[in-house]
C-alpha cells in the first residue's frame, strides 16, 4: 500500500503559514475567504430532482447500480449489509479524534512521505485559498497514529477502523461485481478482483479519509471542498446527518445538494471506473459547502485496483458508436497526471478519435 501513497504528493499541513482552529473561529480569515458562492449555479433550479435511492436487495439491483451510474454517477445505497451500529460507531470516533485540540492533532500530522494522519487533502494545493476543513487519512492500520492521540486508549479506534475497512471492501468488490454484470464484463476476466489467498482477499487498494468541516461563522464566505472528482475507481461514503455535499449536473446546469439518508450509503463513481467504462459511467463533479450552526463529518472509502495494474476501457465496451476514449493508465499513473493537470486529468490520456485505428484485437484490461 505504500506505494500507493507515495504517488501523491503531500502539501504542508498549512501552506499559509497559519494554523487556527477553525472549531473556535470567530471570523473567517483572508486565507480561507472564498470569491462569493452565490454564482450562477443554483440548487434551485434542481430542487425537484435526487440522487437515486437503490436497495441492494432488489433482485434486478444490477440495472438500477449500472442506470444510476450512467445517468448521475452518484446513489444511495440501502440494505447494504454493514452494521447501523458500525456507522455510529465511526461517527462517536471521528468525533473523538477531530474534538481534540489543535496541538494534539498537530502530533499526527501528515509527513512529508507520504498522506498519512491528519491534514490537508492533496487537491488542496490547487486551490488558491484554505478551505474549511480538517481530515485524517489512514492508509493500512492506524495504530502507529491511534497511540500517539490515546497512548493509554488506542486500541477502541483501530478496532473500529479494521472492522469498517473490512466491510468497506466486501461492499466494493459486490458492486464492482453488479456492474460488471451490466457492462456484461465477467468478473473473471478482471484478473486484479480474483483472490489472491488470506481469506480470499483480492489485490485492490484502499484508503480511508475522515472528513470534518466545523460551524463557520459566514458560511458565504468559506468552501468545505473545493469542486474536483475522485480519481479512484468508487468512493463509498458514509455521512453525518448534516448537510453539505452537492453534486454538480453538466445538463442543467446547477448544483444538486445531496444531504445524507438514514442508514443508508452514498456511492460514487470514481475516475478509473469512468476511464473502465469507456466514459459510460459518470465521474460526477462534486463539492462540500459548510454549515453556520452545525459541523459536518463524513468517512470516505476510497477503492481501486492494484497501484500499478493498467485500467483502459475493455474492448467489449469499443465500437463504431462508442470509439475507444482512453488509453492505459494505472492508479499511480493517473494520480501523479493529476497532479499536473488536477480537473483536466481525464482529458490528459484521452485519446484523439481522429487519431485512431482499428487495430485492437486483444482486451484493453484485465
Amino acid at each position: 500500500m505504500s506505494s500507493l501513497v507515495e504517488s501523491v504528493k503531500p502539501i504542508p499541513l498549512d501552506p499559509y503559514n497559519s494554523h487556527i482552529d477553525l472549531s473556535s473561529a470567530q471570523y473567517v480569515p483572508d486565507s480561507h475567504t472564498w470569491p462569493t458562492l452565490n454564482d450562477s449555479l443554483s440548487t434551485e433550479s434542481s430542487s425537484f430532482k435526487s440522487v437515486p435511492v437503490i436497495d441492494l436487495d432488489d433482485p434486478n439491483v444490477f440495472k438500477s447500480l449500472g442506470n444510476a451510474c450512467e445517468e448521475w454517477g452518484m446513489f444511495h445505497l440501502t440494505n447494504h449489509g454493514v452494521p447501523i451500529s458500525l456507522l455510529e460507531a465511526i461517527d462517536d470516533q471521528g468525533g473523538r479524534l477531530f474534538s481534540l485540540p489543535l496541538e494534539e492533532k498537530l502530533k499526527v500530522a501528515q509527513g512529508p512521505d507520504g498522506l498519512k494522519g491528519y491534514g490537508l487533502k492533496h487537491i488542496f494545493c490547487f486551490f488558491a485559498k484554505l478551505l474549511w476543513y480538517e481530515g485524517f487519512a489512514i492508509v493500512g492500520s492506524p495504530m502507529e497514529h491511534a497511540r500517539q492521540l490515546w497512548p493509554q486508549d488506542y486500541k477502541q479506534f483501530c478496532d473500529v477502523i479494521e472492522e469498517y475497512d473490512k466491510e468497506m471492501e466486501k461492499l466494493a468488490e459486490k458492486l464492482m461485481g453488479l456492474l460488471l454484470k451490466y457492462l456484461d464484463i465477467n468478473k473473471e476476466d478482471v484478473k486484479w478482483l480474483e483472490p489472491t489467498g488470506g481469506e480470499a482477499k483480492t489485490g485492490s487498494s484502499a484508503a480511508l479519509q475522515m472528513n470534518y468541516y466545523p460551524k463557520c461563522p459566514d458560511p458565504n464566505r468559506a468552501m468545505g471542498l473545493g469542486q474536483h472528482t475522485d480519481s479512484c475507481m468508487l468512493t463509498i461514503l458514509h455521512q453525518s446527518n448534516t448537510t453539505g455535499l452537492q453534486l454538480l449536473r453538466a445538463e442543467d446546469p446547477a448544483w444538486v445538494p445531496v444531504p445524507p439518508l438514514p442508514g443508508a450509503l452514498l456511492i460514487n463513481v470514481g475516475d478509473l471506473l469512468h476511464i473502465l467504462s469507456n466514459g459510460r459511467f459518470q465521474s460526477p463533479v462534486h463539492r462540500a459547502v459548510v454549515n453556520q450552526t452545525r459541523a459536518r463529518f463524513s468517512m470516505a472509502y476510497l477503492w481501486g485496483p492494484p497501484e500499478d495494474v493498467e485500467i483502459s476501457p475493455f474492448l467489449k465496451l469499443v465500437g463504431p458508436e462508442r470509439p475507444l476514449l482512453y488509453g492505459a493508465v494505472s492508479w499511480n499513473e493517473y494520480l501523479r497526471i493529476k497532479e499536473n493537470n488536477f480537473d483536466n486529468g481525464l482529458a490528459a490520456i484521452r485519446i484523439n478519435i481522429d487519431d485512431q485505428n482499428d487495430g485492437h484485437d486483444q482486451p484493453l484490461t484485465n
